[in-house]
């Protein structure tokens, strides 16, 4: 009998999505399109150690781990922000850039797309 491994596992489980969270954070802070946003949380730097934090709390989670995430949902998190769909597709290219060199395989990287892909009507400005 075989079982596939979860996608946390597949994601490298805590250290492979504090990785990925890390790239993703530094692609975020230095796209032209979204940086402005993101540049906030640099000063103090733990802000964005926070940030960082929280998010991998909630992809270790939303990907099948162990870990616990007691913050916001999507909805809540991005309500007022007014992310327009070119913020959002930019946010998107970021996540599968870090995923890619982090060495995430493609049928990995696909899944963490469907599942982005499925949060987007929470995050982006109706």
């Amino acid at each position: 009998m075989t079982t596939e491994a979860s996608l946390f596992e597949r994601l490298g489980g805590s250290p492979g999505i504090a990785r990925i969270v890390d790239e993703v954070a530094a692609r975020h802070i230095n796209n032209p399109i979204i940086g402005a946003r993101f540049r906030p949380y640099l000063e103090p730097s733990e802000k964005l150690e926070d940030l960082k934090a929280h998010l991998a709390r909630f992809l270790e989670m939303g990907s099948g781990g162990p870990q616990r995430y007691t913050g916001r949902d999507m909805k809540s998190a991005h309500t007022g922000m007014n992310i327009s769909a070119e913020e959002y597709m930019s946010a998107m290219d970021d996540i599968i850039g870090a995923l890619e060199v982090t060495g995430i395989d493609e049928a990995t990287r696909n899944d963490v797309l469907a599942i982005t892909w499925s949060l987007k009507g929470d995050i982006i400005k109706v």
